[in-house]
């Protein structure tokens, strides 16, 4: 039961980076019928957007120019991370897929694997291929639950990513712009007919979802402290899976997926060899969307809209 227990919290800190990933591929693909191959990637730059940030203000608070205890800089760090990268994923929706929104999905697929390789090369051209440490905002306090044992960022990984898609639940469900949101992923085609201006429904979603991202990627920085430009590829793949997996535009949908797929990634691991991970979580995967093709929480019609 211990080791049941230990590897179930491995599997929530897990699961928290691709629900919080998996909650921008879904925002996207409700309301433009198409998905953001470069989110993985956007993922990346906001871990490392998170690094600059937390480095600037660890540095003033050295220098005494601030007072600030850790903490508090992880909490800025977040914030200042999810504002600046939101504005990284409203450009890449205007300048890669607004051109291309009556294209062919294909076009706006490839286009998303292009920007994904362009944050990628560009990354390498400003930082360098190698890898960067994480400043150590928190220090690590175990607790030991009876033979199973927990860490403090543990926890605040699991609570700050619950907390990130409830805040986005109360968002799509109490705003006026959650509600254009909804009505844009219900009918994309008569909505903007009654006022509702697409380009900044667009431009709104991208920019949630790449702040979501941004968040996954500072709490991946403070779990496992080294950041590579390719750190967002696997995991933003995965993500997707997930969102795929939770069904088109659900919020609940994309989270509990992601957990899902952090829970049997984990499990499979714990009996079988690390090397048949992938293979045997993917087959358990395929065999769910055999029975629920439209994903957990997706609605049937979804499958004759737009593609």
């Amino acid at each position: 039961m211990a080791v049941f227990l230990q590897n179930l919290i491995n599997a929530l800190q897990w699961g928290s980076f691709y629900a919080l990933i998996a909650l921008g591929y879904s925002m996207v693909y409700s309301i433009l019928m198409l998905f953001n191959f470069a989110h993985g990637d956007i993922f990346m730059v906001g871990a490392y957007i998170g690094f600059g940030v937390s480095t600037a203000l660890v540095a003033l608070t050295a220098m005494g120019a601030f007072a600030l205890p850790n903490w508090l800089i992880l909490v800025l760090t977040i914030l200042f991370s999810m504002f600046l990268t939101s504005f990284v994923g409203m450009i890449v929706e205007r300048v890669g897929y607004r051109p291309l929104r009556d294209a062919p999905r294909a076009s706006a697929a490839i286009t998303g694997l292009m920007i994904g390789i362009i944050l990628e090369t560009g990354n390498l051209a400003l930082l360098g291929a190698q890898r960067i440490s994480f400043p150590p905002l928190i220090r690590t306090a175990t607790y030991d639950l009876g033979g199973v044992y927990v860490t403090n960022k543990k926890i605040m990984i699991v609570v700050v990513s619950l907390g990130l898609a409830l805040a986005l639940h109360q968002f799509i469900r109490r705003t006026r712009w959650g509600m254009a949101i909804r009505a844009m992923a219900f009918d994309y085609v008569v909505v903007p007919l009654m006022g509702v201006p697409l380009n900044k429904m667009a431009a709104l979603t991208f920019g949630l979802g790449s702040a979501l991202a941004a968040a996954a990627g500072i709490l991946f920085g403070v779990a496992y402290p080294v950041l590579d430009p390719y750190m967002g590829i696997l995991i933003g793949w995965k993500a997707f899976v997930a969102a795929i997996l939770g069904g088109r535009g659900s919020i609940l949908g994309a989270t509990l997926a992601g957990f899902l797929m952090g829970f049997i990634e984990i499990f499979v691991a714990m009996v079988f060899p690390s090397t048949l991970r992938d293979l045997i979580a993917y087959s358990i995967i395929l065999l769910i969307l055999v029975f629920r093709p439209h994903g957990f929480f997706g609605e049937p019609y979804s499958a004759r809209l737009r593609l």
